[in-house]
């Protein structure tokens, strides 16, 4: 199998640009032979398993839409473990950067005073309950699954993030926006 790729390597290096359908065959191809030498590099990067599995994936959409980034590769192995490491290593950096930036979210939002219960019991209720449904409702679709879910369904973060089958740090964010929401739509009463 590795010969075919070899071939197909000659063929995009020697002849050019292939056609698309044999580009993406030629992908296809090289990904499968190559996918556990491109996890490999993409792990001793730091990436966990599941990381380097996503890497690699994301490598292959990217691809696959511009075949005609392979021209001129002498080596689609070196190539494709190169791409993966670049990827693996944005992924990280972006990774510690929102770390970052939500650690400081978090420490600003419990420097935030809370209301005083007297104040709360002031505002007429059913307006307070209509406030937050409809705050609720403005939410985009899935920003208001996701809230629904965790602060009434009261399921965990990782159970959302699995039945959506998105990523838990778009649970995190999704929740953010929906709390921000809220809030802001309870300040415009009082």
């Amino acid at each position: 199998m590795t010969g075919d790729i070899k071939s197909a390597a000659v063929e995009i290096i020697g002849i050019g640009q292939p056609s698309a359908q044999r580009a993406k065959a030629i992908l296809d191809t090289a990904i499968t032979v190559y996918y556990e030498d491109i996890r490999k590099a993409a792990r001793r990067r730091g990436l966990d398993a599941a990381g380097a599995t996503e890497v690699v994936h994301d490598v292959y959409l990217h691809l696959v839409h511009r075949p005609h980034v392979l021209a001129g590769k002498s080596s689609l192995r070196a190539f494709l473990i190169r791409a993966a490491t670049n990827l693996g290593i944005d992924r990280l950096r972006r990774q510690s950067f929102e770390r970052r930036l939500f650690a400081q979210i978090d420490r600003d939002s419990v420097a935030v005073p809370a209301r005083p219960a007297v104040e709360l019991h002031n505002l007429d209720r059913a307006k307070y309950v209509a406030a937050i449904r409809a705050a609720i409702e403005d939410l985009p679709p899935q920003c208001r699954s996701v809230f629904i879910a965790h602060r009434i369904g009261g399921l965990s973060k990782d159970e959302i993030a699995e039945g959506l089958a998105i990523k838990r740090r778009m649970i995190d964010r999704h929740l953010r926006k929906a709390l921000l929401h809220c809030m802001e739509r309870i300040d415009e009463l009082g």
